[in-house]
């Protein structure tokens, strides 16, 4: 009975003061608010720079020859289709492909523009997982026939042909000419991670191979059967390559373990500093509560010395004060996590389809918390003094 007046009195403290019980809880507002907003904008910001490294492929791992500027490439230290065969062979690994690319001028509709020629093996739409806009993909046919077919970003297909059809358009590059007969996208850009540019026309690599006269690789993809297996696809393949090569051939065997890595400490680096601010923004708060529950100690010291001469304990004081405390930093903290996922909520029709912001529940709860022990802590001072005063002199003071 007594804690229900002692609540009854503090809220009645608090509409009795309105405007300054607002003012005071701004501070725990934004504070619990930031703290929402902080932790869904690291979580969405990680989400979407792993999904553009993770598009480059998934479970990849890749070789690349060590060049050296200074002299030529011993042919013997090439990749080629011989060492990507070989590759399938190891265990975990699911699907493998191989590219050669070749700086070309692509003549369409009287225009002229450079373009990338990126001859592909079998496997590599399901490496890159490759999205086909319009038309088709290469078949088994195209591969072993090497027509004359070619495949070409939309962004360059958007160039060439603008809002008409391109695909069945025919695109000359040097001697050949060529019949589109798709138009690709990746599936999440990539912003240069990958081979393809936004000006690349695929083409089957044995078409590439009777244009060059080579099967040389520039580029060895292996796809690993799950992540786990990855670090272990990378040693066999690095070890493969040695035992097919001379000995003073290098390649760099590259995986996404170190880039991943790398994005997720950077992440977690940049949440903590935000976090640490918001945490200042409620501390700075958590003082203020503490300043305008002093004042309203001495503006109300009148009313603590009679209700301590009629009997109320300094219990029931130091209740009622921590109760204001908590109401206005746990009001404040209600308020303020509302805002924070609110914005997420209304920022979500301005994102990208394939993007979804992530609210996490523990930021929610540990706003709340935080803000309202933020209350309770700085609130403690004001309420223990307020319940220490004696009667007497309260009844005195003016």
């Amino acid at each position: 009975m007594h804690l229900h007046e002692t609540f009854t009195v503090a809220i009645d403290a608090l509409r009795a003061n309105k405007l300054r019980a607002a003012l005071t809880s701004l501070g725990v507002i934004i504070g619990s608010a930031s703290i929402v907003l902080v932790v869904t904008v690291a979580l969405t910001s990680k989400k979407f720079v792993i999904s553009q490294i993770e598009s480059v492929g998934a479970n990849l791992v890749w070789v690349e020859v060590v060049k050296t500027p200074d002299k030529s490439q011993p042919i013997s230290h090439e990749l080629t289709l011989q060492d990507m065969e070989a590759a399938r062979s190891i265990p975990g690994v699911v699907q493998v492909a191989g590219t050669s690319d070749l700086r070309m001028s692509v003549v369409a509709e009287g225009r002229v523009r450079p373009v990338t020629l990126i001859g592909v093996t079998d496997g590599y739409q399901t490496i890159k997982r490759l999205v086909v806009v319009r038309g088709r993909y290469f078949d088994a046919t195209d591969m072993v026939s090497r027509g004359k077919v070619c495949l070409i970003t939309a962004k360059l297909a958007e160039k060439l042909y603008g809002h008409e059809s391109s695909v069945g358009q025919q695109l000359r590059m040097g001697e050949l000419t060529f019949t589109v007969i798709g138009v690709f996208k990746e599936r999440v850009e990539t912003y240069g991670l990958s081979d393809i540019q936004d000006e690349s026309v695929l083409v089957p690599f044995g078409l590439m191979k009777s244009y060059t006269g080579t099967d040389v690789l520039r580029v060895l993809d292996t796809q690993a059967g799950s992540a786990e297996e990855v670090p272990r696809v990378q040693k066999q393949v690095g070890a493969l390559l040695r035992s097919r090569h001379p000995p003073e051939a290098e390649y760099n065997v590259q995986t996404l373990t170190a880039i991943l890595v790398a994005a997720q400490n950077i992440s977690l680096a940049l949440t903590i500093v935000l976090i640490v601010i918001a945490f200042i923004a409620l501390l700075i708060s958590g003082i203020g509560i503490m300043n305008i529950m002093l004042v309203t100690v001495k503006e109300r010291t009148r009313e603590i010395g009679i209700r301590k001469a009629i009997g109320a304990p300094r219990r029931d004081i130091l209740y009622q004060f921590l109760i204001e405390a908590f109401l206005i930093s746990g009001g404040g903290a209600v308020l303020g996590i509302l805002i924070g996922l609110a914005v997420p909520v209304a920022a979500q029709f301005f994102l990208p389809g394939n993007l979804r912001v992530p609210i996490s529940p523990l930021s929610v709860v540990v706003a709340f918390v935080v803000s309202c022990s933020t209350g309770l802590f700085f609130g403690y001072l004001p309420a223990n003094n307020a319940s220490s005063l004696q009667p007497i002199e309260s009844l005195r003071y003016e």
